[in-house]
């Protein structure tokens, strides 16, 4: 009898260690609202300093040839939150007017973007959820105006949303009238919201407006770069870059020290990335920028800490896209896909424990809309290759981005096979996705109206004090 009750204490305690070290593990999911590609120290950016970012990486894996979903912002989200492609869930830009079919400065009649997520699609949020997770939304959410309804974070899987408005912050404002950095105070919530639930999984969405424009840097982090350009020869609009870029990295930081701090670190994993490509004047040696199909619009950085890593440190040339990672967590956390949800992402898990690559032939963007610069287009990438095609001229561009990263060669004449290959791809997918295709003349259309039609001066609204901010704000589209 007496063998009997050690043999079920020992079998007890071992189903307990079981249990505990297959706890799911907590998430941290950080998004930058315009960050490029080449933003941050470990992307090789040698002016900005971001040690915590680049801590991630170092610990971590780094996507060399991560892509956001759309070129913007709304759809990226959608992308994320759905871990579908943009023709599935038909958000393809932010609720505003100017992007609305038939403008004046629109040569055809582009195709009109859903306002909101459907309530109807299944998110990450409510996949975690529904395996126990806590969950909180700070920052942007951009699927659904409103606090309350079907297509909110709390209607789409959060148990808490914190937006800057509700914290004091007017729109788009970086300080409010108190001095406050809305990023700190999103930070503090995300940090008090990982305490309140260390006995739990948590998972926190952390979506904040940096470094978006018009930047408004912390005059302390400006002075900073300035000496540093006094002796490097960057100018002030990367000095400013730097100072909001800096501040990121902080707020990182502070999220992986109260991560140690309540000793989390070896069960949470943290992912930062970016929902779009950056400002014109940064994105090289790449081709274009926000709103455009050319990697400068779409190619944007990527990490992922996590202790299950296989081989930190690792580099990544694998193609990601932002819609990876609904699958990705959905794995890690034990959940399981919606069987009512068409699931594009395909899960990161095997790159990240370094047991093989992704199995997929291609990737693909579909924008059939107006956005700043950015027109109608539909691009697919398939090994080393890439085309875009655009639809209110009705051409292909060709691109062999091993050799030619800048797409500064379009080989569309030169290797008319490979061309036709990747428009059936192309047109296979758009079919297969019903993705609308905009090749309508606009009755409209004046061709003396800019295509940057911005509908207005361009300066931001705020409340921050006399004296901070920048002096030479650069004004991106949403």
């Amino acid at each position: 009898m007496r063998l009997f009750i050690q043999l079920a204490v020992i079998g007890l305690v071992l189903v307990n260690a079981t249990t505990l070290s297959a706890a799911p593990p907590n998430i941290v999911f950080i998004l930058i609202d315009d960050m490029g590609w080449r933003d941050v120290g470990f992307a090789g950016n040698a002016f900005v300093e971001t040690p915590h970012i680049d801590h991630i990486a170092r610990e971590g894996i780094q996507f060399t040839q991560a892509y956001a979903s759309a070129p913007n912002c709304a759809p990226t989200r959608a992308c994320l939150m759905s871990g579908q492609y943009t023709p599935r869930h038909g958000v393809y830009t932010v609720i505003d007017p100017r992007h609305d079919p038939g403008q004046p400065h629109h040569k055809v009649i582009a195709a009109k973007s859903n306002e909101a997520l459907s309530g109807d699609v299944v998110t990450i949020a409510e996949v975690l959820k529904q395996r126990g997770y806590a969950t909180a939304c700070f920052g942007m959410w951009n699927l659904g105006r409103g606090r309350s309804g079907p297509s909110t974070p709390t209607g789409q899987g959060f148990d808490i949303f914190r937006e800057p408005k509700q914290l004091g912050f007017e729109k788009d404002a970086y300080f409010d009238s108190n001095g406050r950095y809305c990023s700190d105070v999103l930070t503090d919530e995300s940090l008090q919201f990982m305490e309140a639930n260390r006995e739990k999984p948590f998972f926190v969405y952390l979506a904040t407006h940096d470094v978006h424009s018009p930047l408004d840097p912390k005059p302390e982090l400006v002075e900073k770069y300035r000496r540093k350009a006094a002796r490097t020869g960057e100018d002030s609009a990367a000095i400013n870059q730097a100072a909001m870029v800096d501040a990121v990295d902080a707020n990182l930081g502070r999220v992986l020290a109260k991560i140690e701090e309540l000793k989390l670190d070896d069960n949470t994993m943290v992912v930062f990335t970016s929902d779009n490509g950056g400002t014109p004047q940064y994105v090289a040696p790449l081709n274009g920028s926000k709103g455009a199909l050319y990697e400068g619009g779409i190619r944007v950085p990527a990490a992922i800490w996590w202790k299950g890593i296989k081989q930190p440190g690792r580099v990544s040339d694998e193609p990601i896209l932002s819609m990876d990672f609904y699958p990705t967590l959905t794995e890690l956390a034990g959940a399981k896909l919606p069987q009512s949800q068409l699931i594009d992402g395909v899960s990161l898990m095997p790159l990240l424990r370094g047991e093989k690559s992704l199995e997929r032939e291609a990737v693909f963007w579909h924008f059939p809309c107006y956005i700043g610069r950015g027109e109608p287009s539909s691009a697919v990438r398939m090994g080393d290759w890439k085309l875009i095609e655009k639809f209110q001229d009705e051409s292909f561009e060709l691109y062999n981005l091993r050799d030619d990263v800048g797409e500064k060669h379009n080989l569309a004449k030169q290797n008319p096979a490979k061309l036709r290959e990747l428009q059936k791809v192309l047109s296979d997918w758009q079919a297969t996705t019903l993705a609308p295709r905009p090749t309508q003349a606009n009755p409209a259309y004046d061709p003396s109206t800019p295509l940057n039609n911005r509908g207005g001066s361009g300066k931001k609204k705020g409340n921050k004090p006399q004296g901070q901010g920048r002096r030479d704000q650069v004004d991106r589209n949403k």
